[in-house]
């Protein structure tokens, strides 16, 4: 068999790292399921990082894709092209009141890009607030924005004016607050950090509605309505972006309509185009007009990704996707509730819809990476894949495609019991973990 790991290391950049021990060959993938290089079948419960929304290999897409492919791959902005004017249509129709303009890019770093430099030519500011614990893109600028220090390579963007605010992480409170007043209090302190750490007069306020890098951590709803009522009384724009939470991954169209926030800009990729590099900035005509170049993006826009983007919002519009991932993540959420019940290390469960985060931990809520790598492992091992991710690298990350049937949520949770006994058993003295999940207010 070809030595692919070997091979990757030779050829590719150190970063580029795989999961797992031995690391998995995938070589194709069908609805929920892919398969490896032996022809070993396994369930797909991360969905290339949130972004195969409706599975893979999906006939709507594909079929979309291969027409294009007979057409014209590739003209440029330079020229009209139809699919593209048609997906900024039918995104005027998901997105909330007159946000309506769009600009398309290839990923959800440009997209953010483009979104921060859209607010400081409308505010004539420079100064952006972000969230500790954020992941805003791998540009110098992005990890500029983004809230862990691990993923700032380089300088990381740190010369960009860039200022960073508690999160409401409310299962370990950075006030030290119970999970029932933690998101109030980081809302509190949200308007004496302006007037502290920053200018007083920023240009843009960026949050993910919930953390995906960050170990999906979900505030209260009440966290993001209170502290962008208070960068909005400071002057700032709120980008929103919802490249891992957007299109019905949380139960509802997106994620911040958990909040009652409208934003002034969304920004989207990831499972827009079910698994084609693209990215989009959707926001208000009035913020949109100062953003007049020259500017380009050369493959923004591109026929094959929006041919794809189109395909997946009408697979999410027809099968009725939003209503599926609520109902859906009340399975998942209620399954793994249960098991943290069983399994104290499974010290915290949070998110929303189909997107679901596990912190595992030990005693006192020590963070346990190496339990959730060892959990990782063991689901693969029940031909289940899940993710990984968090600052303290200890939470599981779950979000299958939004088409996952119910038999195939409870096959996935069952294996998931079989990998906690199987964890369980290889560490005897866990049985004595007190139990830490608490009740979070959404």
């Amino acid at each position: 068999m070809d030595n692919w790991l070997e091979r990757q290391q030779s050829a590719l950049a150190p970063g580029v790292a795989p999961y797992y021990q031995e690391p998995l060959v995938i070589e194709r993938g069908e609805g929920r399921y892919v398969e490896d290089a032996q022809g070993r079948r396994y369930l797909d419960f991360f969905g290339g990082i949130l972004t195969v929304s409706i599975g893979h290999a999906h006939p709507a897409v594909t079929g979309a894709v291969a027409d294009q492919l007979g057409k014209v791959v590739h003209t440029s902005t330079l020229y009209i092209s139809p699919p593209m004017i048609q997906l900024a249509e039918r995104l005027s129709q998901w997105t909330p009141q007159d946000l309506n303009v769009s600009y398309f890019t290839t990923s959800g770093t440009e997209a953010n890009e483009t979104a921060i430099t859209m607010a400081q030519l409308a505010t004539g500011r420079q100064e952006v607030i972000a969230l500790r614990h954020s992941y805003s893109g791998r540009s110098h600028l992005a990890m500029g924005l983004t809230g862990q220090a691990p993923w700032k390579l380089g300088t990381g963007g740190l010369g960009a004016p860039v200022r960073h605010a508690h999160n409401a992480y409310c299962y370990r409170c950075p006030f030290g607050k119970r999970p029932d007043s933690c998101g109030l209090e980081c809302a509190a302190d949200f308007e004496e950090f302006i007037k502290t750490s920053t200018s007083g007069s920023p240009a843009a306020y960026i949050a993910e509605p919930i953390q995906g890098v960050g170990g999906f951590i979900t505030p209260p709803a009440s966290f993001l309505y209170e502290t962008v009522k208070t960068a909005r009384r400071h002057g700032a724009l709120f980008i929103d972006d919802e490249v891992q939470t957007g299109f019905g991954r949380t139960g509802t169209a997106f994620g911040i309509d958990h909040s009652g926030v409208v934003p002034d800009f969304m920004t989207f990729a990831k499972g827009l185009a079910n698994g084609l590099p693209i990215g989009a900035t959707v926001t208000r005509r009035d913020i949109a007009e100062h953003y007049r170049g020259p500017t380009i993006s050369t493959f923004g826009g591109n026929p094959l990704s929006m041919r794809a983007a189109l395909a997946t919002l009408g697979v999410m519009e027809q099968e009725k996707l939003v209503d599926h991932s609520k109902a859906m993540g009340e399975m998942l959420r209620e399954g793994l509730e249960e098991l943290s019940d069983r399994f104290p290390i499974m010290g915290d469960v949070r998110g929303r819809g189909l997107m679901q985060g596990v912190e595992f931990v030990r005693h006192d809520k020590e963070p346990a990476p190496d339990l959730a790598v060892a959990f990782l492992e063991a689901c693969r091992r029940q031909n289940l894949l899940v993710g990984k991710g968090g600052l303290l690298n200890n939470t599981i990350r779950i979000a299958p495609p939004m088409t996952v049937t119910a038999s195939e949520m409870a096959d996935a949770l069952a294996g998931m019991r079989a990998a906690l006994d199987e964890v369980m058993a290889a560490h005897p003295e866990l049985q004595d973990v007190l139990p830490t999940r608490v009740a979070i207010p959404n």
